[in-house]
């Protein structure tokens, strides 16, 4: 059973989110942008609000008044209630899915000690008992952020990675073993069985204390001792791991890279181990915060090996990451989302090999010299510029030479729009093999920058006489989308007036964050022959960059 859609709503930094998943799933952003929010979101559906309760610093801007939604859908879920050991939680949870294979659970922050199931869309009400059995057929959930890794990496407890792989081993092992099986059995006979003189005496205790407590609450009928059988976390609890690399030492005195090798070698182990018994018992959510931390990038492939291989059958990987690594690579069943943070609130959303590039190009750092050469390279101004023709190329062209577009972050003020922005993306692509192929595309200038639009081709004077350099006719593009009537946005087309707009509260109208949604709207919208005849001078920008790349 694994998870088949996510939706989110109101927890810290993610106001609204939603999006399906695969076996393997790796989410990619900047420093801040939301990616461990959405790993704590996750969090507080399995684990609920924790023992110091929910707390508004958990709400979406510390709005009070908002509730948190986490909902989950899981696929696969009559294979995951068959799978299930204890046969009465096994019956609970058959009764409830019927003949669905789908199962779609939540957890609010109204109630937050209570999660709601839903089958089929419609919630069901299985009565008292049945968080048991829901917390027994869920999958086993492991988050390993970047803090647990360090403090006890060496170290066997059922939240420290090497328990959690372990466990899983282990277990297996001894539950299949004839002597521990043995132990069990008597250790049922001394504490449990009928005839057992230490279970003849706790009942004697008990009855003393009953007597006892009677005196002060008359109400009590019974006191019962009773000794569970030991499970297997309390046979290991003094389990410890030691490395010899010339000199032994407890693993949680090695460095950080040793502690993340030996993590990757469980992590090996435990695939193998799972993959060798065909272990069909619970399923895993391993959710693995920054997994490439102090990780050569040969070890951070392998460690995308090994963790993909786990996804491959029972078990569910998300990762989040700063790491082109782990994006590189296409895998089956792998899905790669971004997430961005814009005026305070976080958007996770799926990418595709087309957008693929650009998100390893900010995860390098955003240099046009650490991209690994495209057919040709098209600068553009700024992020609306970029968002409309990625989705443009992608719809209607996809079978031209691959370009990388740059956006030179001209922004989204109109103040910030000035051409220096254009020369420090095209300095380091100038002194290269694209000198006399990569395409500039600007708005028209101002009054104000037009000097230095000036200068600039005056001092490069072979982009015009190579017809490197396209300007279109407006100061912004939002002035030269077609003139289109839309539900959301009103008029495709705006007018200067509503781009520099000023509400009554002295805000900016038409906001940053509202030209790269409206960008995005219209680039999966247009078509190619609004495209090509109402925005001339985009698509012969785009012909130009193709005709000129290797």
């Amino acid at each position: 059973m694994k998870i088949s859609r996510i939706k989110i709503e109101n927890f810290r930094s993610i106001k609204s989110t939603e999006f399906e998943t695969d076996n393997f799933n790796i989410v990619v952003g900047q420093n801040n942008c939301g990616k461990t929010n959405f790993f704590e979101a996750i969090e507080f559906f399995f684990n609920g609000a924790g023992r110091g309760g929910l707390s508004n610093d958990l709400k979406h801007k510390r709005q009070s008044d908002l509730e948190i939604l986490v909902e989950i859908e899981f696929s696969g879920a009559k294979d995951g209630a068959d799978k299930m050991q204890h046969e009465g939680n096994k019956t609970k949870i058959q009764n409830v899915l019927g003949e669905s294979d789908t199962v779609t659970i939540s957890r609010s922050s109204t109630n937050p000690n209570k999660r709601k199931v839903f089958v089929d869309g419609s919630e069901v009400n299985p009565g008292t008992g049945f968080d048991a059995a829901l917390n027994d057929f869920l999958p086993k959930f492991e988050y390993i952020n970047t803090k647990q890794y360090y403090d006890s990496v060496a170290k066997y407890s059922k939240s420290t990675p090497i328990g959690i792989m372990l466990s899983g081993v282990l277990s297996a092992i001894l539950e299949s073993n004839e002597q521990y099986l043995e132990f069990q059995s008597k250790f049922k006979e001394l504490f449990e069985g009928d005839d057992s003189e230490i279970k003849t005496q706790f009942d004697l205790v008990g009855s003393k204390v009953k007597v006892n407590l009677e005196k002060q609450f008359p109400d009590t009928t019974k006191v019962n001792f009773e000794v569970t059988p030991p499970v297997f976390d309390d046979l290991l609890k003094n389990f410890e791991t030691t490395i010899d690399d010339g000199i032994e030492t407890t693993a949680e005195e090695k460095g950080d890279g040793m502690q993340r090798a030996l993590m990757l070698a469980i992590i090996q182990t435990y695939a193998e181990f799972r993959k060798e018994s065909a272990d069909e018992g619970k399923s895993f959510l391993f959710f693995i915060d920054e997994a490439e931390l102090h990780l050569h990038p040969t070890a951070q492939r392998n460690l995308k090996n090994v963790l993909h291989e786990l996804s491959e059958s029972t078990d569910q990987v998300f990762i989040n990451t700063h790491s082109s690594v782990f994006v590189a690579d296409n895998y089956p069943n792998q899905k790669i989302f971004k997430a961005e943070k814009n005026n305070g609130e976080t958007s996770i959303e799926p990418t595709d090999d087309l957008l693929k590039p650009y998100v390893v190009f900010e995860l390098l750092g955003g240099s046009p010299s650490d991209l690994l050469l495209p057919r040709n390279f098209l600068i553009v101004e700024g992020l609306s510029e970029f968002e409309f023709l990625t989705r443009v190329i992608r719809r209607f062209y996809s079978d031209k030479p691959n370009i990388q577009i740059i956006k030179a972050n001209g922004d989204i003020d109109q103040a910030e729009r000035t051409i220096n922005a254009i020369e420090k993306a095209f300095t380091p692509l100038n002194s290269s093999i694209y000198k006399d192929r990569q395409v500039i595309l600007i708005d028209a200038p101002s009054i104000q920058t037009q000097g230095g639009v000036n200068d600039f081709l005056q001092r490069n004077t072979s982009l015009t006489q190579n017809n490197q350099f396209f300007q279109i006719p407006c100061r912004d593009l939002e002035q030269y989308y077609p003139s289109q009537v839309d539900a959301t946005y009103g008029n495709w087309r705006k007018t200067q007036s509503e781009l520099d707009a000023v509400n009554a509260a002295g805000n900016k109208t038409f906001t940053g964050h509202k030209k790269k949604q409206l960008s995005k709207h219209v680039g999966e919208n247009i078509s190619q022959d609004q495209f090509e005849s109402e925005m001339p001078i985009l698509y012969q920008t785009l012909q130009r960059t193709w005709n000129l790349a290797y």
